[in-house]
């Protein structure tokens, strides 16, 4: 058996320092009766996977004033979505985002059970747990990277990850109280974010400082432990950068499935071990000089870049010619648009 903290413990000093984030139902607000929104709560958790609150705080709040209810954003345009979602990455988030928007309006609403929410596109156990004990105060064990690393350390797991994730899980779901496990789930994600941070944990005022393991043990900064990292493999590719004069460019939308799946891109060959020339058009393609590098999840890039003005009259032979927001693109694919910018001037 665990030996576990009080979640009492944590849930006061949540009540006193919660952090303010714009999606979030502080404490004092739940306490008065205000319930959260799951439509908010979704949003959010969609957002921050992945990624960091910082990132997303300026998304989220764009968005809700775009979409203010689940209904609006399955009404929105894909196009207009996935451009606003461009810069967050993970893109197929973004598309499994409007699905499950419009699957939620033809249900008339958000199941409320977790059962109910993992059947919805795009929501997984973490989500489903997340929704369930945030909007619902079901009494569901929520574990995330934050979560993890406070488990490790309160428990001394020295199992490195991902080995470590059952029993992080298990000793996680352990603590999750009967009584608000709404705030608790949002309390253990507090602390690790704030206190129990990846370097230099303040355990001085940690809430759970008397009952750490890793901290009797003067262990915790060196928790969780993870296996050696493989290194990222390389893969090359060669965009085409083409532009009318009438300041159109021609672009292709990505498969929906797969990478940056449902976004426009350049025209160009499947990356791979090495670049392939693939021109989609006749033109005096020119390179000019600078590659575009970018960092995916499984593995970087190295993308050259060949670069065209065509005359108004050039139609596509696949794709299309578009006047587009560079906005409207993601990040690899925005990167290429500025160098080919600078390089074809008006």
């Amino acid at each position: 058996m665990c030996d576990a903290p009080k979640p009492a413990d944590l849930l006061a000093w949540y009540d006193r320092h919660a952090r303010d984030l714009p999606w979030r139902v502080s404490p004092s607000d739940r306490a008065a009766g205000v319930v959260p929104d799951p439509y908010v709560v979704w949003l959010s958790e969609i957002m921050l996977q992945q990624t960091t609150v910082a990132a997303v705080r300026d998304y989220f709040t764009r968005f809700m004033a775009l979409w203010p209810t689940v209904e609006a954003l399955a009404a929105a345009e894909d196009d207009r979505v996935m451009g606003e979602w461009a810069g967050l990455g993970y893109y197929a988030r973004a598309r499994n985002l409007l699905k499950c928007a419009r699957t939620v309006t033809q249900l008339g609403g958000f199941p409320r059970t977790r059962a109910g929410l993992e059947d919805l596109p795009g929501i997984g156990p973490y989500t489903s747990a997340a929704i369930a004990a945030i909007a619902y105060d079901l009494p569901e064990t929520v574990v995330d990277g934050n979560v993890e690393r406070v488990m490790a350390r309160v428990f001394q797991i020295e199992t490195p990850l991902p080995d470590a994730k059952p029993r992080m899980k298990e000793c996680a779901a352990s603590l999750t109280p009967e009584m608000r496990p709404g705030d608790y789930a949002q309390a253990v994600m507090d602390l690790g974010a704030t206190i129990c941070t990846p370097k230099s944990p303040a355990c001085g005022i940690c809430p759970w400082n008397a009952n750490c393991k890793a901290r009797r043990a003067g262990v915790q900064a060196t928790l969780p432990a993870r296996k050696p990292k493989t290194p990222k493999p390389t893969r090359y590719g060669i965009a085409y950068l083409a532009r009318r004069a009438d300041g159109a460019w021609l672009v292709e939308r990505r498969p929906e499935r797969g990478l940056l799946g449902g976004m426009l891109g350049w025209p160009g060959a499947e990356w791979g071990d090495t670049a392939v020339e693939d021109a989609p058009l006749q033109a005096n393609w020119t390179d000019p000089g600078v590659e575009v590098r970018h960092t995916f999840t499984h593995f970087h890039l190295r993308l050259s870049l060949r670069v065209a003005k065509v005359p108004d009259t050039t139609r596509a032979q696949s794709g299309s010619f578009q006047t587009i927001r560079p906005s409207d693109l993601p990040t690899v694919m925005r990167k290429a648009f500025d160098v080919a910018k600078a390089a074809l001037p008006d």
